[in-house]
């Protein structure tokens, strides 16, 4: 699945938002080494540069496009799946944002990784939390009918879990936790903005799937119920709620 950073970065403030949000829960002061796991175009890298300036900055993402526009910005990114990463006995905060909800099996890996982290290193995650809300409903009931149907997967509620569900497993291998929700009520500009939002990450699956013409005409079926679901208001801009979830925890120790 290819990744257009400039469609990513497209309503790059509001995205941004909850990136701020869990980096101020962090605690740690001195790390040796910070982890940005799944740094995407490498945007939001260099707040953990400016926050911690003494450590040494890991940034990954299994995406090349995300890598080289990453590399644009002089981010030191390298390619890499974050199911295969492995902590080290230096990396003292990870953070991952955005990222983890693509990754079917990552709530084995959150208590894998805890287990593994050095003592009291901090692991910081950020996902959305939106998949029964009617943008993605939408998409995965346009995607069932039949001159779509089979072509393409994309993820349903059970993409992530509750922040409680988060919590229990981490703790059960002594991790402190701090685990919460927010809804964001983002106000879109532009013509069709929730269909230009998801257009650059939920819909990514269904573009890797289908040709241009086919995109077109998926995108054009999908516009007038997403319009419906969120109308526009009478200044053009539009209201459209966001619920994300975010663990942080740290190490046994």
């Amino acid at each position: 699945m290819a990744w257009d950073p400039t469609a990513y970065l497209t309503f790059d403030d509001h995205r941004s938002r909850p990136f701020h949000d869990l980096l101020a829960r962090i605690g740690a002061t001195e790390p040796r080494r910070v982890v940005d796991l799944g740094c995407g175009p490498g945007h939001l890298t260099g707040l953990l540069s400016a926050r911690w300036p003494g450590a040494e900055i890991d940034a990954l993402d299994s995406s090349p496009e995300m890598v080289e526009n990453a590399r644009a910005r002089g981010v030191a990114a390298r390619q890499a799946d974050v199911r295969d990463w492995q902590p080290g006995p230096t990396d003292d905060v990870v953070v991952t944002n955005a990222v983890l909800q693509w990754v079917p099996e990552h709530a084995e890996l959150l208590v894998r990784w805890l287990g593994e982290m050095p003592k009291g290193g901090w692991f910081a995650m950020q996902v959305p939390g939106n998949f029964s809300a009617q943008s993605h409903v939408l998409v995965r009931e346009l995607l069932a009918e039949p001159a779509w149907s089979g072509r393409v997967q994309v993820r349903d509620e059970l993409a992530v879990a509750p922040p409680a569900d988060y919590a229990d497993s981490v703790a059960a291998v002594g991790a402190e936790v701090d685990a919460w929700e927010t809804t964001y009520l983002h106000r879109l500009t532009g013509p069709d903005a929730v269909l230009t939002w998801i257009s650059g990450t939920a819909l990514r699956p269904v573009r890797a799937a289908l040709d241009d013409a086919e995109w077109d005409r998926f995108r054009a079926e999908l516009a007038p119920r997403l319009r419906k679901a969120y109308p526009p208001r009478p200044d053009g801009t539009t209201w459209f709620p966001f619920r994300r979830i975010f663990l942080v925890a740290r190490a046994a120790g």
